[in-house]
C-alpha cells in the first residue's frame, strides 16, 4: 500500500541530517521513524505523535514540528507532499 503522503527534503535538511548522523548514531533510526510517521499522519489526526503546528511561522520555514526524544523535525505540508525543512537537537538549556 502506498502512503498517502510523499516525503521530500530540502538541501538544508540534508546538510543538517548529515552532521547529526556523524555525531549521533541513533539519529538514523529516528529519521526513518519520523519519515514513516510523516508519510502516514503528518497532521496528527490520530493524536499518537508529538506533532504541533507552530504559530506565527510562515510557509517554507517549517510550520509543523515532530519531536522524537531530543530531536526535532520541522516540516511543511503542501497538498499530499511533506517537505522536511529542518532537523536538530533540542537545546540543553531549554527547560532549566
Amino acid at each position: 500500500m502506498t502512503p498517502p503522503f510523499s516525503l521530500r527534503t530540502t538541501p538544508r535538511f540534508e546538510r543538517l541530517a548529515r552532521a547529526l548522523r556523524r555525531g549521533h548514531p541513533e539519529f538514523e533510526a529516528l529519521q526513518e521513524r519520523a519519515g514513516a510517521t510523516l508519510a502516514t499522519d503528518p497532521y496528527n489526526h490520530t493524536r499518537q505523535h508529538h506533532i504541533r503546528k507552530l504559530e506565527a511561522v510562515p510557509p517554507g520555514e517549517g510550520q509543523w514540528r515532530l519531536s522524537l526524544g531530543r530531536f526535532r523535525f520541522r516540516y511543511d505540508i503542501y497538498g499530499d507532499e511533506v517537505v522536511l525543512q529542518f532537523c536538530g537537537l533540542r537545546r540543553e538549556d531549554t527547560y532549566r
